[in-house]
C-alpha cells in the first residue's frame, strides 16, 4: 500500500465537497444549488429568484470529458480536461466542482462534486451509482455520468474549497458515505505519516473498498448498506462501537441528512466536541430534491 507523508499538498478546503455556494446566489443567501446524492433535477432559477454572479466570478469553464471508467461496481470515475485546464488553478484536490448538466427540457441541473484528483491535463471526478436507493430513483448526474461519451462537453463552474482534517491533533475520527470518499481519500491522503485514527465509510458492496493512501496508523472500516439512505444510524453506531481515544480528537463527516444528525448528536453532544474539533455536513437527504435538501439544511441550521 502507498503510504502518505510524501505526496499530495492539503490547502485550507466542502465534498461535496459539496453543500458550499456556487456561482450564483440567491436573495437569501443561500447558494442556488447544492449537491445531491438522489437528486432530482434542477431548473435554471428565474431572474428575480437568483441573480447572476458577481462580476469577480468567472463564469463557467467548458471542459471535455476525456474518458471514464469504474473505479468500483458502484464508483464511476469520468476525467474532465481540455484547454479549460491552462486557466484552472493548482492544488484543488479535496475542493468542489458544480457541473452545469442539460437536460432533455432545455433546463439545466447544478451537481457539485469534489475534485478526487488533478493532474495538469485533467481532473478525476467520482460518481457513485446510486440507482437503487432506498426510494428507489436516481437523478440527472447520474444518468449523465452513466451516459456520457469522451469527447462530450460540459460546462463547470468552481473551483470551490475543500475542508481538511486539521492537523495538530492526537486521533482523526471519520465517517461518510460514498458521497463523501473522493472528500476522506484526499483528506487521508494529505495527513502526516505520524498520525493515528479511524475511518468508517459507507458503501454499497464490499467490492466498492478501496487502496486508499493512508498513514499506517489510521484503521479503515467499510460498511456494506446496499441501499444508501437505509440505515441512517449505521455510521454513528460503528463510531460509538470503538472505545473513545486519548488525548485530542478531531472528527470530520459527511453524509446523507438524517445520518449526519446521528453523528452530530454522538460527536457534538455526547462527546462535546467543539466547532474547532468537529466538521459535519449533509450532501443529500433521502428522497428529498436540491431545493428541499436545502430547506431543510437551513431549517436545522436556525434550530442549532
Amino acid at each position: 500500500m502507498r503510504r502518505a507523508g510524501d505526496r499530495v499538498s492539503c490547502r485550507s478546503y466542502h465534498f461535496l465537497a459539496p453543500c458550499f455556494p456556487a456561482a450564483r446566489v440567491s436573495s437569501d443567501g443561500l447558494p442556488c444549488s447544492i449537491p445531491a446524492y438522489i437528486g432530482q433535477s434542477h431548473p435554471t432559477p428565474n431572474p428575480g429568484e437568483c441573480p447572476i454572479a458577481p462580476p469577480n466570478r468567472p463564469p463557467p469553464r467548458e471542459f471535455e470529458v476525456l474518458s471514464r471508467h469504474n473505479v468500483s461496481p458502484n464508483l464511476l470515475r469520468i476525467t474532465l480536461g481540455g484547454p479549460a485546464m491552462a486557466h484552472f488553478p493548482d492544488g484543488q484536490e479535496g475542493g468542489y466542482l458544480k457541473l452545469h448538466l442539460p437536460l432533455a427540457d432545455g433546463k439545466v441541473a447544478v451537481r457539485t462534486y469534489t475534485i478526487r484528483a488533478q493532474r495538469r491535463d485533467g481532473l478525476d471526478i467520482d460518481f457513485a451509482l446510486h440507482a437503487e436507493t432506498a426510494t428507489g430513483h436516481a437523478g440527472p448526474a447520474t444518468d449523465w455520468a452513466m451516459t456520457v461519451a469522451p469527447g462530450a462537453r460540459v460546462k463547470v463552474s468552481g473551483p470551490g474549497p475543500a475542508k481538511p482534517l486539521v492537523e495538530g491533533h492526537d486521533f482523526y475520527m471519520v465517517a461518510g458515505d460514498m458521497t463523501a470518499l473522493p472528500a476522506i481519500s484526499v483528506n487521508l491522503a494529505a495527513l502526516p505519516a505520524d498520525a493515528r485514527g479511524l475511518a468508517v465509510i459507507e458503501v454499497m458492496d464490499d467490492a466498492d473498498a478501496q487502496d486508499l493512501v493512508k498513514p499506517d496508523g489510521v484503521e479503515i472500516q467499510w460498511l456494506v448498506v446496499p441501499q444508501p439512505g437505509s440505515q441512517p444510524e449505521a455510521l454513528a453506531q460503528r463510531l460509538q462501537a470503538r472505545e473513545w481515544p486519548q488525548g485530542s480528537v478531531y472528527a470530520w463527516s459527511a453524509s446523507e441528512f438524517t445520518a449526519m444528525k446521528a453523528l452530530r448528536k454522538y460527536l457534538r453532544e455526547d462527546r462535546e466536541l467543539g466547532p474547532d474539533r468537529l466538521y459535519i455536513s449533509s450532501y443529500w437527504k433521502c428522497g428529498l430534491t436540491e431545493e428541499d435538501h436545502k430547506r431543510i439544511k437551513r431549517e436545522d441550521a436556525d434550530a442549532q
